[in-house]
């Protein structure tokens, strides 16, 4: 009888959350019994926190990191009329924010090398109805945003950091988070900072912003029954503000091995077929690595190997933003650096709770592809 083929997950939430167990427990039990559920001190203390992690004056907690976006472009005023420069490879979400809010989404490439936004291409695309850039730092690794802010500067945009992905990234010492104006952050549970459910904040130092952003995210009220604006509902929940103050202790560590399984990868995988993810600035601590993305000329291929030897892998992300039914209106303007890379990227596991055997086994199947040459 053959033995069953035993599998690489890609990712295993229950076990990457096991360590924190007692303490996560401990803090819903504490929500439980305070009788406080909406808006109440563990998202205070959890703002206060984060804030503090992210080297910013303000963190306003709300419902999910797209309400996040959202809510800074509403923030800002933006609407009809007025036009966001986002990268064109970026996750959905970043551009239905735009679109949300009323204003125009401007598709900008990417850098091939760091799949961030190319601030060489943003100028090109500014016009007089261009109000903001929108900085995603894709996987983990911050932006170019010197250049970015001296653009953005030069014509008087906002720059809006879209950070879900880089929770504890850093750029030339500075914290994603605290590099624009404004920044989105996401806690969905993939995250390198992921709640037990959904969840967002934003952080900035614009104190007029965050006065607004407050009012915006609880029905534009202060005070109960009181509207001094037309806002939303779009609130940290309380347990997931305490657990998120539980795991907010371990992101350093948790990044730690992420860099630790990134440079192992980095350093092991020699195959000419892959192109391995590149470290910009020569700083291999900014990096905080929310997904390993490789990119192979013959992607499905690659994929089913390795699923053939027992290894999960993922693909961020299949389709770009300018080629899905729901943007159809983009599909006419050609973007070949982003389709190249939606066509070619596949992201490998770099779970903290990935053993070095597992690790050792997912290099060796990669070096060994592919299995007839």
């Amino acid at each position: 009888m053959s033995s069953i083929l035993k599998m690489i997950r890609f990712l295993d939430l229950k076990k990457v959350n096991r360590r924190y167990s007692r303490e996560i427990q401990s803090a819903v039990k504490r929500v439980i019994d305070s009788g406080s559920y909406i808006l109440g001190e563990e998202v205070l203390a959890f703002e206060n926190e984060f804030a503090n992690y992210c080297g910013v004056k303000y963190c306003i907690g709300v419902g999910c990191g797209f309400d996040a976006l959202e809510l800074i472009l509403c923030g800002y005023g933006f609407g009809p009329g007025d036009e966001i420069i986002v990268p064109a490879n970026t996750f959905i979400a970043s551009i239905l924010a735009v679109t949300y809010c009323g204003a125009t989404p401007v598709l900008v490439e990417p850098d091939l090398s760091s799949f961030n936004i190319d601030p060489a291409r943003i100028e090109e695309k500014i016009t007089p109805k261009t109000k903001a850039v929108m900085a995603v730092h894709l996987y983990g690794q911050c932006a170019d945003m010197n250049r970015i802010i001296t653009i953005a500067r030069r014509y008087n945009l906002k720059v809006i950091e879209d950070a879900a992905q880089a929770h504890g990234a850093k750029y030339f010492g500075k914290a994603a988070g605290s590099l624009g104006d404004a920044a989105a952050f996401s806690f969905y549970p993939v995250k390198n900072l992921g709640a037990l459910g959904d969840g967002g904040a934003i952080t900035t130092n614009d104190a007029k912003l965050a006065s607004k952003l407050f009012l915006l995210r609880n029905f534009g009220s202060q005070e109960k029954y009181v509207h001094e604006i037309k806002g939303v509902n779009s609130r940290l929940d309380e347990i997931q503000a305490a657990i998120l103050r539980v795991k907010l202790h371990g992101l350093d560590a948790e990044n730690d091995e992420r860099r630790a399984i990134s440079a192992y990868y980095r350093s092991h995988i020699k195959n000419n077929l892959i192109e391995l993810p590149q470290v910009m600035n020569g700083d291999e601590r900014s990096h905080v690595w929310h997904q390993f993305v490789i990119r192979t000329p013959n992607r499905s291929h690659l994929q089913e190997y390795l699923l053939s030897n027992g290894i999960q892998t993922m693909i961020h992300y299949p389709i770009p933003p300018h080629k899905q039914k729901a943007y159809r209106e983009l599909s006419r303007t050609r973007f070949p650096i982003t389709e190249k890379i939606h066509r070619e990227v596949l992201s490998l596991s770099l779970s903290p709770a990935l053993t070095k055997k597992e690790v050792v086994k997912i290099v060796s199947a990669l070096n060994e592809y592919p299995p007839n040459k």
